[in-house]
């Protein structure tokens, strides 16, 4: 069964829909760079809507250390996502598991990066470019998804309640991350848009 973790969240209403409709994961956005920003305060007010059993997982990109130890200690994610040029040792130095962002916008030329992280819980391939922001609605090609890697891979960039299963068709991620596909605006995500999503992921055969 393809995993999901609905990203970019800043609303209670919204964690807690994300939650009842079965999403594995959600995530808030903690660096200052992104329209969907939260801070670590906001943000544990979030966590505290959500359920048990249910990830949370804080996105940072490129911040001082000094933040994302704040983060850790206000918020207590799950587990951090890291979006921009950090190196695996600054992924690793917070005690927290972690996930590594690959940005795929380059096309097969990124895929040399998916080897640079090997501490990492699992890499998410997005669709952005090089040291650009995730969250874009830019998709890759899914048939760049690599099958022969031990760490999960989850599929992110692009992703619609429209394409979703024919990206899990090509791509057979471990699991999808969406944000804009799923929104009105910025941040404000939109209930149909999610059911239907979340609808079109399960109702893909698991391989």
């Amino acid at each position: 069964m393809t995993r999901i973790k609905c990203c970019g969240l800043t609303r209670v209403d919204d964690v807690q829909l994300a939650a009842r409709l079965g999403a594995d994961a959600v995530g808030f956005v903690l660096t200052r760079k992104s329209k969907r920003f939260v801070d670590p305060e906001a943000a544990a007010r979030l966590r505290d809507a959500v359920p048990p059993f249910v990830s949370v997982v804080a996105l940072v990109m490129d911040d001082e250390p000094a933040y994302v130890a704040e983060v850790v200690r206000v918020l207590r994610p799950d587990m951090l996502q890291f979006h921009g040029m950090e190196t695996a040792a600054q992924c690793a130095a917070y005690g927290v598991r972690w996930l590594k962002a690959i940005a795929m916008g380059e096309g097969e030329r990124a895929l040399a990066r998916l080897r640079d992280y090997p501490g990492a819980a699992g890499l998410l391939l997005d669709g952005h470019g090089l040291g650009e922001q995730g969250g874009s609605g830019q998709r890759f090609d899914w048939s760049l998804m690599p099958q022969d890697l031990a760490q999960p891979l989850v599929l992110a960039g692009g992703l619609t309640p429209a394409n979703v299963a024919e990206a899990i068709r090509v791509a057979r991620p471990w699991a999808v991350d969406v944000s804009s596909g799923i929104e009105s605006s910025p941040g404000i995500k939109d209930r149909d848009k999610m059911e239907r999503f979340i609808s079109a992921v399960r109702a893909v055969p698991s391989v």
